[in-house]
């Protein structure tokens, strides 16, 4: 067996710099499809104690019937499908607002469509600050979650 170094291969997977940004540019993630698993994880990591995603049984009051997930959650779940574009390259997160138009349940499929709506150089070189228009979308094209993240991204040179 032949032994190589990684210095000879080129390393893939890597995000997107700062000048690979520009107004209006827009991009999507793949999909993920959230689980009866994914809910339980959470709500116990998080201690959601809220009875709307505990309570499987006593679910007449409620307004929302299914097994309806937190919304921190899709917005994690977002983040994490957005990873790949800031692989080595996201520096900071700088902050967003966020809405959530619509509930999302187990079995559910979630995808993020992202529209770069301000790019600008940072004070500092090697680094610019770019913010999207983050729509997670489920598999009915609903919009279940909207946010802007504001990031500090790094530059090629």
């Amino acid at each position: 067996m032949t032994k190589t170094t990684t210095a000879t291969y080129a390393l893939i997977g890597g995000g997107m710099h700062f000048e690979d940004f520009t107004q209006g540019y827009c991009f999507r993630t793949r999909g993920r499809t959230v689980t009866e698993t994914d809910l339980v994880s959470f709500v116990n990591l998080a201690w959601f104690t809220e009875e709307l995603f505990t309570n499987t049984e006593d679910r007449e009051g409620m307004l929302l019937k299914g097994r309806v997930v937190p919304g921190a959650l899709v917005y994690a779940f977002a983040e994490g499908l957005l990873m790949p574009s800031m692989q080595d390259t996201g520096m900071a997160f700088l902050g967003a607002e966020i809405k959530i138009p619509a509930s999302t349940c187990v079995g559910d499929t979630i995808h993020v469509e992202c529209e770069v709506i301000m790019v600008r150089p940072s004070s500092k070189p090697g680094r610019g600050v770019v913010q999207t228009m983050n729509r997670v979308i489920n598999q009915k094209g609903d919009v279940v979650l909207t946010y802007n993240p504001t990031r500090l991204i790094k530059a090629k040179s």
